[in-house]
């Protein structure tokens, strides 16, 4: 009778059970290759340096597996590494390709790791390299924003509260003002990119191996900052990395968001303050003066999936009890999705706010109801002596009588921090070039130990 097994590299495993729990891993894993890579490169340089008879890794075979690394790292960088049912996922699949060139020695290369703490350090490694690149293209689009403020500095826009006419505001302050939104957002980033920056690697099953491995060696070798101390913990991370991360990425997604609506509603005809570029807006199929916002009301709504994989995370979490559960499988999906909607949708808006048309005439046409002006007459009559509340009621009574005030006078004379004359675009300025500054030495340290580990580029 035949057998309904299938043979895999860790047994027989029933195909449906395989189907299910490989779950969509081999289509995944595929942005890991290059990371489990470099991992395992790591992991058997310290073996190979560990005080230990026999030796594990003799320094010649060291040179043949990291040889043999490059290479795969080739054919994964080619889109020619694959990884078949049978491998289950990345780690299985490199490991297959290094005992297929190698033998007995590729063999030797999972000694005292597990899959859980391979995924683990993958997982770490692409987040580290993905974040370095979020927080520069986060910040160029800061930079196009902040070039929208400067340019349009002294371009009066209503200032809105429940959407309704509230105060003079300017141009200026508002793109300058979500430009340090994004920018503040960067230290949620900055957070997730340090709690990330722990090494996994070495605590195998979350419980450690009985032979000298040296932890604090594979996480320099790796450029983390240093190992998870304890190898529960470090089994436990997993997951809580992803959601941190997701998390973050809620954040910025989130200020995306409202800055995506503003956009819409005042390119609308009845405000037309801005107009947006046409070739970064759609037709309709059957209306032809149709030019629609339609990448801004999908960064609207990709804002509610992000959070929702940070919430789907977080619920996975929820209630596992300590050490590694095969749930954390279902974490990864949720984190590359939130990764790559997260930047795509910054490389958009930045699309979007360096190519943005703003109409001075319609942004000072909509000061013609005086209410606008309200509070600041109110506060020119406290300036002269009258208590704020008898200045608030009388300007109250006789909102007609701001008719005719200037937008462009009363924006001047907010020269405070932060007003509307009080901006300062190079303190902004220096904080955008210091976040790509920052993420591009953290990306070039770690560039420059993964070339010294695998003596390659």
């Amino acid at each position: 009778m035949k057998s309904n097994d299938t043979a895999t590299t860790v047994g027989k495993i029933n195909p449906d059970v395989l189907a299910f729990t490989e779950g969509k891993d081999p289509v995944l894993d595929l942005a890991l290759a290059v990371s489990d890579c470099i991992g395992t490169a790591a992991h058997v340089t310290m073996l190979s340096k560990m005080d230990y008879q026999p030796t594990l890794f003799t320094e010649e075979q060291r040179i043949q597996v990291i040889r043999a690394l490059r290479d795969i790292i080739e054919e994964a960088r080619r889109g020619e590494f694959t990884i078949t049912a049978a491998d289950q996922d990345v780690h299985l699949a490199v490991e297959r390709r290094l005992t297929e060139r190698l033998g007995d020695l590729g063999k030797k290369v999972h000694t005292c790791r597990s899959r859980n703490d391979q995924v683990a350090v993958d997982i770490r490694l692409h987040i580290r390299e993905e974040l370095n690149a979020m927080q520069i293209e986060l910040a160029e689009l800061a930079k196009a924003l902040l070039k929208v403020a400067k340019v349009h500095k002294n371009i009066p826009l209503v200032g809105r509260t429940h959407l309704q006419p509230a105060m003079p505001s300017s141009v200026g302050m508002w793109a300058s003002g979500y430009a340090e939104m994004l920018l503040d957002d960067v230290y949620l980033l900055e957070a997730a990119a340090k709690t990330n920056n722990l090494c996994p690697l070495g605590s195998a099953a979350g419980y450690g191996v009985p032979l000298p491995i040296d932890r604090a060696l594979t996480a320099k070798l790796l450029a983390f900052d240093r190992p998870h101390h304890n190898v529960f913990y470090a089994s436990c991370a997993r997951g809580k990395d992803e959601a941190v991360l997701l998390s973050a990425c809620t954040q910025v997604m989130l200020s995306l968001s409202r800055l995506a609506e503003d956009l819409i509603l005042f390119s609308m005809p009845e405000f037309r303050y801005f107009t947006l570029p046409r070739e970064l807006c759609t037709g309709s199929s059957i209306m032809p003066q149709k030019y629609n916002p339609d990448v801004l009301e999908l960064i609207r709504a990709k804002a509610g999936l992000v959070q929702g994989y940070a919430t789907a995370a977080n619920t996975i979490l929820k209630a596992m009890p300590g050490g590694y559960n095969r749930d954390l499988q279902d974490t990864k999906e949720l984190y590359m999705e939130g990764l790559r909607v997260t930047r795509t949708s910054l490389r958009i808006m930045t699309l979007m706010a360096n190519q943005l048309q703003v109409n001075s005439d319609m942004c000072r046409a909509a000061f013609a109801e005086p209410g606008v002006f309200a509070t600041d007459r109110a506060l020119e009559l406290v300036a002269s002596g009258m208590p704020f509340r008898d200045a608030y009621h009388q300007v109250r009574d006789h909102l007609e009588d701001l008719r005719g005030m200037d937008p462009d006078v009363v924006i001047a004379q907010k020269t405070h921090l932060g007003g509307t004359a009080g901006l300062d675009f190079d303190y902004l300025d220096a904080r955008a070039n210091e976040v790509q500054e920052n993420a591009r030495v953290a990306q070039a340290r770690v560039d420059a130990a993964i070339t010294e580990l695998l003596d390659i580029e």
